[in-house]
């Protein structure tokens, strides 16, 4: 059995910070499936906001203004004590970043370049070209080196040990060597990231398949507000590579196949730069009404910037239409549509990151706090992960050095016998492959799950999912090694990716409303009388079972969300 203070999971901008903030004062181990500089933060592009108030032509910008965005772009969904925290330390946190190394983007006069995101007043997103993602985690890694921060690189968390309403360990497999091994510890922060490998055309990277929401819940933890999934507007067909909201923050249009901006039919002032939700919805419009190019995408044309601003501003998405559209931005639009992108909805934690389990946290894209309520702008994600990182890292901390009971290492030796034999049993014999089940499962997500919904398609989808989950009764692993066994892997991920996607349509056809990523085409208008709450899902017998929680509203009361 191997013990540490405190166990963080996941090696992502959310889970170092939360490291950087700990590993000092306490034993502590981070956990991670990859290497942490492969982690999918590296793979965000455009931005991390912060109200600065440092454009050369001096807008006023202020914490106020960028909580206010933050929550007309959830659609009110937010709770706004959590988004005024976020944004309260945006300027301090994205200083200690340039302090520690960070590589921002500067403006003539050397201050910290920042550009418009969708859904904000203000040119309020700071970054590193566009490259964003990989510059903060190289930085935060750095910071884990000098701390000597103790790292458990290529394991996999497939059990958390949860007795008598408090956490006591986790259990996890080791996978070069195949070795399943308890971890102890007095607190457990989840910083696992995203579900977007549940949908078949994601950004999201292979890793992301929602395993430590999907842990979590089965070990009784509540989750919220799965049933609102961002889809970004600007993917490249076929591969759907994210193409950052920093090409249309830099000036780039949106155009359909009459080569006509088409977003002035649905967001006449803001345009290019509307929250995503609305781009996204606009886009699949324009596609479905016959103006797409090929009846399948549109354009995002960035021709009109010039090759100067391109080279400086935008040079990785330039790389990456060259390198798998065969395109040169600076001389043809990139073909875009939208993909799936973004949980707003994760494991359901308070202001501190803490759970209804003791000891018990989560923070970043895995958590819901909720800052994003029922649509995330663009560039908060970093900071939120970040800012949340630090916080439910102070907190855990604080937690640990208070804690005076132990942990139940009876509970964790029965806990890791009991999966030697689940593992036993999944590599014993022959029966059904998982990835035939996880491509049913992902076209159906896209299919039925995805930006417009309805009654019919949610209740044909969850009666499949349901399907799929009683034929995973007879999964089995072809080969009986544990060792770098990918297979095995991919059927202890399917367990949280077939929860998760049954918490979101159940959810989604629960929800007679339509609110920021969640449209209904049958319910198209929002309705603040009965559902201006969050939903919970807890693990049942029969499948999740739902309770709502209030949105806290402080200083902004819901109003019509225009732009």
């Amino acid at each position: 059995m191997i013990q540490h203070d405190l166990i963080i999971v996941g090696g992502g901008l959310a889970g170092l910070r939360a490291a950087a903030e700990t590993c000092t004062a306490l034993d502590v181990a981070l956990i991670s499936r990859v290497h942490p500089l492969r982690s999918h933060s590296v793979a965000a592009q455009g931005g991390v906001n912060a109200s600065l108030t440092n454009h050369p032509e001096g807008q006023d910008d202020s914490v106020d203004r960028h909580t206010f965005d933050t929550v007309k772009g959830s659609d009110y969904l937010a709770d706004q004590d959590a988004a005024k925290l976020m944004c309260e330390k945006a300027l301090p946190i994205v200083c200690e970043m340039e302090h520690w190394g960070t590589p921002f983007s500067r403006f003539d006069d050397g201050r910290i370049a920042q550009r418009p995101f969708g859904g904000a007043g203000f040119p309020r997103a700071c970054f590193a070209s566009d490259r964003t993602g990989l510059a903060l985690l190289h930085t935060l890694y750095e910071q884990a080196v000098r701390f000597g921060l103790n790292v458990y690189e290529e394991w996999l968390v497939t059990r958390l040990v949860v007795e008598d309403g408090r956490v006591h360990g986790l259990i996890a497999l080791n996978a070069l060597t195949g070795q399943l091994e308890a971890f102890a510890a007095r607190a457990i922060l989840f910083a696992t990231g995203g579900y977007g490998q549940v949908y078949g055309r994601s950004t999201n990277a292979l890793i992301n398949t929602g395993s430590g929401i999907g842990i979590a819940y089965r070990a009784g933890v509540g989750v919220k507000d799965l049933e609102f999934v961002q889809f970004h507007p600007t993917t490249l067909t076929e591969s759907h590579i994210l193409i950052t909201e920093g090409a249309r923050g830099e000036g780039g249009y949106l155009v359909n196949r009459h080569s006509e901006r088409f977003m002035e039919r649905y967001a006449k002032k803001a345009m290019e730069l509307a929250p995503r939700d609305i781009i996204a919805r606009s886009i699949t419009t324009e596609i479905l009404e016959g103006r797409g190019i090929e009846n399948n995408y549109v354009y995002l044309d960035l021709r009109h910037l010039g090759a100067a601003k391109i080279k400086k501003r935008l040079p990785g998405i330039r790389q990456i239409a060259m390198e798998f559209a065969g395109i040169d931005p600076i001389e043809k639009p990139i073909p875009i549509v939208p993909g799936q992108h973004y949980s707003m909805g994760g494991i359901d934690v308070d202001i501190k990151g803490a759970s209804e389990v003791e000891g018990f946290y989560a923070a970043g894209e895995c958590a819901c706090v909720s800052v994003h309520g029922a649509n995330r702008l663009g560039g908060n994600s970093l900071l939120e992960a970040i800012v949340f990182g630090h916080v439910t890292g102070c907190h855990a901390s604080k937690y640990v050095r208070n804690a005076t009971s132990s942990t139940s290492n009876r509970m964790l030796t029965e806990a890791l016998a009991a999966e030697n034999a689940r593992l036993k049993a999944l590599t014993n014999g022959s029966g059904v492959r998982v990835y035939p089940l996880r491509q049913r499962l992902r076209e159906l997500m896209d299919q039925q799950v995805g930006i417009f919904r309805n009654e019919s398609d949610l209740h044909s989808a969850l009666q499949t999912i349901r399907e799929l989950r009683n034929q995973s009764a007879e999964l089995k692993v072809t080969r009986s090694s544990r060792q770098l066994n990918q297979e095995l892997i991919d059927v202890l991920d399917w367990e949280a990716m077939i929860d998760v996607a049954e918490i979101i349509t159940a959810g989604a056809l629960r929800r007679t409303e339509s609110r920021g990523s969640h449209y209904r085409t049958d319910y198209t208008a929002r309705d603040d009388t009965q559902w201006l709450r969050h939903t919970i899902a807890h693990v049942g017998p029969e499948g999740p079972e739902f309770t709502d929680k209030d949105v806290t509203i402080t200083d902004y009361e819901p109003r019509e969300r225009t732009y």
